[in-house]
């Protein structure tokens, strides 16, 4: 059978339990995913040479590393290529495509005109992030919340100017430009003032956001960490307190999958976050042990975060982008694999009889809820989804990923 066959099948299957595939692959071209561009170049981005500061890591020595605005973009449409759907990109203030010396304090919209310009042709959304990270202003490990005023004037500063950037962008593109803050402050060993650096990032931060932005344009988030190299003893920037900021600054709160305890996962938190948060930011990510940013795969707390997004009714409020970085494989390898797994794994959180599964619930026949989620993960899903690619024009199967070792060839191995 070809693509179409076996799907006109996997929808008489569906079709058996309630679900209309038709309606369900219409609503999945709404979700849009963040990519980030950061993948396609270790996070260093294009203000300076220098290593990787504040937690940043990234392992690895694949031939082929975009080294300059033009190469990252080319590697990105090569991606985008092999991915359904129209979705954003995520870019960080360190990713800015001008020949003029400037440092994160001077950063304008002007400096990121090529980039805006390149997403109208794609058609594309951009989000944004200011970068407190590598960087000589980075002092003994602190950047908002440090005792030394300067150095909090310089990344308030910065912080300022991101969101000017972010409000252009959502004015040039038509779309709502999400700017995520997240800050790698802390301390190797245990402090003994825990409270007064977060008095100093909370009052940051305040000033940061103290002018008021078009909402239709910008969305202002805050993202916690447990810990960070470097500040495995504490980090000022916790989940308690970014919840607490959220709440009360009516901010999105941005859970990322790698930046809690090794045995929480972020799937549980989403339902309560969704009662009392402004919106929500996801970091969909892959931690081994800790927050080590591997390689989305379709593992089960993947699953379990889509299914959570799409039985409570979520992904109207939530915006989901993705944050990892992979220099042992082909990156842009890496890039479709894990956006791929993020869309299809939303897609099968959707192919569920949501509502009947809730109501069987509610009526206490456990037995039947149990044997039907069993079985729904025999169901064809992947059926499904390769008649979604191949409505797409997107390569279905294997077939992406033949074109991509012929442009590593081609492109990627001649840099």
């Amino acid at each position: 059978m070809n693509t179409t066959e076996k799907y006109l099948a996997a929808k008489e299957k569906y079709a058996s339990i309630g679900v209309d595939t038709d309606a369900v692959l219409k609503e999945l071209e709404k979700v849009k995913i963040s990519m980030h561009v950061w993948q396609g170049d270790d996070v260093q981005g294009f203000l300076s040479d220098g290593e990787l500061t504040g937690g940043i890591s990234v392992t690895g020595n694949h031939p082929g590393k975009a080294t300059n605005p033009t190469e990252l973009r080319q590697d990105l449409e090569k991606a985008y290529s092999f991915i359904p759907g129209k979705h954003k990109l995520n870019l960080h203030a360190i990713y800015l495509d001008t020949d003029e010396k400037i440092d994160l304090n001077e950063i304008e919209p002007k400096h990121f005109e090529k980039w805006v310009a390149w997403a109208k042709e794609q058609g594309l959304g951009l989000d944004f992030n200011p970068t407190f990270f590598s960087h000589p202003m980075f002092k003994d490990g602190f950047t908002l919340s440090s005792p030394e005023k300067e150095v909090r004037d310089f990344w308030i500063e910065h912080g300022k100017r991101s969101r000017k950037i972010a409000e252009y962008f959502g004015k040039e593109l038509g779309q709502v430009c999400v700017n995520n803050f997240w800050v790698p402050d802390g301390y190797k060993d245990n402090p003994i003032d825990r409270y007064s650096p977060r008095k100093r990032l909370m009052e940051s931060l305040d000033e940061i956001f103290a002018e008021e932005l078009d909402p239709s344009l910008t969305l202002d988030a805050v993202e916690s960490k447990l810990f960070g190299l470097g500040a495995e003893a504490y980090t000022v920037g916790s989940h308690e307190f970014y919840m607490g900021y959220g709440l009360t600054r009516q901010k999105l709160v941005c859970l990322d999958a790698g930046h809690f305890h090794p045995t929480e996962v972020i799937s549980n938190k989403l339902s309560s976050l969704g009662l009392f948060s402004e919106g929500i930011l996801l970091h969909v990510s892959r931690p081994v042990r800790w927050d080590s940013d591997h390689v989305v795969i379709m593992d089960d707390e993947l699953q379990e975060i889509a299914k959570e997004l799409v039985r409570n009714d979520l992904l109207g409020k939530t915006n989901i982008g993705l944050d990892f970085f992979d220099a042992t494989i082909n990156r842009v390898a890496a890039w479709v694999i894990g956006t791929r797994n993020t869309i299809k794994a939303v897609l099968k959180a959707m192919l569920e009889p949501t509502d009947y599964l809730k109501q069987i619930e509610l009526d206490g026949d456990f037995t039947t809820r149990l044997v039907l989620t069993e079985e729904l993960k025999d169901f064809p899903y992947a059926d499904v989804w390769n008649y979604y690619c191949e409505q797409q024009g997107v390569p279905v199967g294997l077939d992406w990923y033949k074109e991509a070792q012929q442009y590593e060839q081609d492109v990627l191995l001649k840099r």
